[in-house]
């Protein structure tokens, strides 16, 4: 597998160079992609257990809200 490409750009000469990540830039990417999926997941199992627990009282979104405010 080709690891993401980066690219950079030096203000004093004008370049821009186009390359492959190195080992620690793909690990830091890696990490923070494992951290999206989990929070991610996380809000999903929050939302389906908000939306179960309105279920279960028999009411809407809009009515616990009128409730809490």
């Amino acid at each position: 597998m080709t690891k993401p490409m980066v690219t950079e750009f030096d203000v004093e000469t004008q370049t821009t160079t186009i390359r492959e990540m190195n080992d620690s830039e793909f690990a830091q990417h890696e990490g923070a992609l494992a951290e999206s999926a989990t929070r991610a997941a996380e809000a999903e199992a929050k939302a389906t257990a908000k939306a179960a627990l309105l279920t279960q009282l028999g009411i809407t979104e809009e009515q616990a809200k009128l409730l809490l405010s």
